[in-house]
């Protein structure tokens, strides 16, 4: 690749031309017989020949690894096939989106006994657990809207909530699924304009919105991404209750999230909301790499996202907030069973590192992976369904600059993630750095 390919078709980045599988993978270490399940990753992996414009709008594909007693059955990947992989267009000259035509490229969940590939601002598209496409998923006609990449499931009642945002009123729009996946709750949620909203959280009572000022340019409609910092659109985190749409709006300093970690209610009835904080500089510098600029033309980077924590209180309509760490981060995660509720340890990625904070001791612990290896979003899966909240496995595909060195399955005892993985898998191929994945045991399946 030449200093004038765009980053995204380079390096770690760039994609793979087909669909592979393999059986019996070769495994380092031991792999605890716990994982017996499915590990899917998803990410944007353009056609041979194809530019699509931006990291962010290549077409989905899942990679898989089956696990199963200790042993590494098979790998495979497939592209999901959606109506634009198919050459559909995703948005239409005025800024419109076809709900079919998403990338389905961003992340891979489980959800009613069924698996999900999914874009914002699309519809969800099923798949099989032999990564089959199965087609669009609208919640029999329920869902009019496109669906979060990051629904969030209550680890209480099971329900899943999401949203959907657009360039058009209304701006933003609040859905939630029941436990066996029936589409229940949907309404309008007001917001001054078409903001892009990658992520939200919730805690035990409350839905919590991420109104910042990365906004729709229709004037950027066919370059890449439309979207762009507005330093005239206020930074905005707003608190709303489960069943009511009425929404308590706290004012912070411009920012941008694109991932949250978690959010959880303490004692004093605060909402606590702990995610990857951009600055200005830091977001711009993000989008320009991301949105393909040559390595040539890319600055040095000065300004790194990094963990930060808004305490809201609704009580008083005061918000205070606070870094929690310096360092670079992205992709944070927790044990799912802590989502929307408190937890200790929240997991991320640098770069060339996996990242574990500890936030009963002020600790960050990191596993170096060496600067040729680029760490993916770290997955927690628990030891057992009452083991403790860091009692468990951290999984990772870590991914080499040299194209003909082939990716990685990490395998790390959360409890230890400074010391080696338990195991390794060892995949047919180079996997390029992508998004976000999910571990599903093969109970979830068979419900």
């Amino acid at each position: 690749m030449s200093e004038q390919t765009p980053s995204y078709l380079a390096g770690h980045l760039a994609p793979v031309p087909d669909e592979i599988e393999a059986f019996d993978l070769h495994v380092e270490g031991a792999l605890p017989t716990e994982l017996t399940g499915r590990y899917f990753r998803n990410g944007p992996n353009p056609v041979p020949g194809e530019d699509t414009g931006h990291w962010f709008t290549g077409p989905g594909m899942i990679h898989g690894v089956r696990l199963n007693q200790g042993r590494a059955e098979w790998y495979r990947n497939r592209w999901v096939h959606t109506k634009r992989t198919d050459g559909a267009p995703f948005r239409g000259p005025d800024g419109s989106i076809d709900l079919a035509a998403g990338a389905a490229n961003t992340s891979v969940v489980k959800h009613g006994g069924k698996i999900f590939a999914l874009m914002e601002t699309t519809w969800p598209y099923e798949l099989s657990p032999e990564l089959d496409t199965l087609g669009p998923c609208d919640f029999n006609g329920r869902l009019t809207t496109g669906m979060t990449a990051h629904p969030k499931e209550d680890p209480e009642t099971g329900e899943l909530h999401l949203f959907d945002y657009g360039v058009r009123p209304p701006f933003l729009t609040y859905h939630r699924l029941t436990a066996d996946g029936e589409l229940i709750t949907s309404f309008p949620v007001s917001v001054p304009g078409p903001t892009m909203m990658h992520d939200f959280a919730i805690t035990k009572n409350h839905v919590v919105w991420l109104d910042l000022p990365v906004v729709f340019d229709m004037a950027m409609v066919g370059r890449g991404m439309p979207y762009q910092w507005s330093d005239k659109y206020t930074s905005r985190i707003g608190v709303m209750g489960k069943d009511d749409p009425t929404v308590q709006w706290f004012e912070v300093e411009p920012s941008y999230v694109f991932h949250v970690g978690n959010a959880r209610e303490d004692e004093q009835g605060r909402v606590v909301l702990d995610a990857i904080r951009y600055s200005r500089d830091a977001w711009n510098q993000s989008w320009n790499q991301v949105g393909g600029a040559p390595r040539a033309e890319q600055a040095a980077r000065l300004a790194v996202a990094s963990l930060h924590r808004w305490t809201l209180d609704p009580a008083t309509g005061k918000v205070t907030e606070q870094a929690l760490d310096d360092g670079a981060a992205e992709f944070p995660t927790v044990d799912d069973r802590r989502v929307g509720r408190p937890n200790r340890y929240l997991y991320a990625v640098d770069q060339h590192a996996i990242v574990k904070y500890d936030s009963e001791r002020g600790q960050i612990a990191r596993h170096e992976l060496g600067e040729k290896w680029h760490a993916g979003e770290a997955v927690f899966v628990p030891a057992s369904e009452d083991s403790g909240e860091d009692e468990g496995w951290l999984l990772s595909i870590v991914t080499n600059d040299d194209p003909t060195v082939a990716s990685q399955l990490l395998v790390h005892d959360a409890t230890d993630l400074a010391a080696k993985p338990v195991a390794t898998v060892h995949l047919p191929r180079r996997v390029p750095a992508g998004f976000h994945g999910s571990w599903i045991p093969d109970g979830e399946l068979t419900r």
